[in-house]
């Protein structure tokens, strides 16, 4: 799942960081596909793409490990039997808490993906000398200069986009299953619906975080050229100095990232996990 959603995503996430940390160098997304292509070519489109790889796997696969631990939480909480189907709200508060522990193997990998997606714009506004560009050379970076706690940069925020995002994730997506399945089991349904709720789901997550997701990748990029402000800090910054709508820049190529991505993420997952389940079935 995690990696169809980074094949399928990968180049408006790289444009979505480009406009979230330089909102001034691009007038928009095909602005910003074209300046992208013309200095690095088609590769840029894809710098990042081993860390977002390793971050969508990592993330997803402990994502829904805890989706389907916090679920039976859920249930406990709400004194029901194991096998009770839960609500579409029950299933948003369980992803909502299955995302916190997500986040933590999230947050490494997501700073190195972001500082090599925004190197060049980097390099080009001065704010560092010389770029590295490979994954390793910004692990080696940030260990030099930070130490292990570096790859944190950027924790509080990002849980503050994860926990009530994924709420919306999965209330988005069980949402539309239900709207799609009618009255039959959401299990029945085809590529297309699944395709649809994934996209929908991811939607709503981004329309309902996205700020604090700009401001994220600002702290986890411009610390590179030093000591950046925290969450508060930078946030009232980019609000006093840029207006409310910088944080809002970036927001075109996220929301068609989100909803191909998460339609693929889903139709990946669920597919997978079906074929998982006919093979234990089978011993």
């Amino acid at each position: 799942g995690g990696t169809a959603c980074v094949v399928t995503g990968q180049p408006f996430d790289t444009a979505k960081v480009k406009m979230q940390t330089f909102p001034d160098m691009y007038k928009g997304i095909v602005d910003c596909f074209v300046k992208t292509y013309k200095q690095v070519g088609f590769r840029g489109f894809y710098k990042g793409t081993t860390p977002a790889l390793v971050a969508n796997i990592a993330e997803n696969s402990v994502l829904f490990m805890c989706y389907g631990f916090c679920q039976q939480i859920v249930r406990r909480i709400v004194g029901v039997d194991r096998k009770t189907k839960l609500s579409d709200l029950q299933n948003a508060a369980a992803g909502s808490f299955a995302s916190a522990f997500a986040t933590l193997v999230l947050c490494p990998t997501e700073l190195v993906k972001c500082r090599l997606q925004a190197m060049h714009e980097m390099q080009l506004s001065g704010k560092i000398i010389q770029g590295h560009n490979t994954v390793w050379s910004v692990v080696k970076g940030v260990i030099q200069k930070d130490g292990p706690l570096g790859f944190y940069r950027g924790l509080s925020s990002t849980l503050l986009r994860e926990v009530p995002g994924y709420f919306f994730f999965f209330g988005g997506y069980e949402l539309s299953r239900t709207f799609f399945a009618s009255g039959r089991s959401k299990d029945e349904l085809g590529p297309i619906p699944l395709l649809l709720s994934g996209g929908f789901g991811g939607s709503c997550l981004w329309i309902a975080v996205y700020p604090v997701d700009c401001v994220k990748s600002r702290i986890q990029v411009l610390s590179m050229a030093g000591k950046q402000t925290g969450f508060i800090g930078t946030f009232v910054t980019v609000v006093r100095t840029e207006g409310v709508l910088a944080l809002y820049s970036g927001l075109k190529p996220t929301m068609i990232r989100a909803f191909l991505a998460n339609g693929a993420l889903f139709l990946a997952y669920e597919y997978s996990r079906k074929f998982m389940m006919k093979q234990i079935d089978s011993y």
